[in-house]
């Protein structure tokens, strides 16, 4: 699985940080920042509840 963000939606409101920390983060400048687009197996669950639960549907998944 590989994870994208539409950086024109995101408003960097942390929920996916909430629930895959070892995914994603913010930068310096507030930015969401995917630290591992290619998603390790074990964090696919938890990137699959921050897709649903982004608040501005930002994150998609990159086939």
């Amino acid at each position: 699985m590989q994870v994208g963000v539409d950086r024109s939606l995101c408003e960097a409101n942390e929920v996916c940080i909430g629930f895959a920390p070892a995914v994603f983060e913010l930068d310096d400048d507030e930015e969401l920042r995917i630290v591992q687009p290619n998603v390790p197996d074990s964090e696919v669950e938890r990137v699959s509840q921050a897709i649903a639960a982004c608040p501005k549907n930002a994150l998609f998944t990159v086939e």
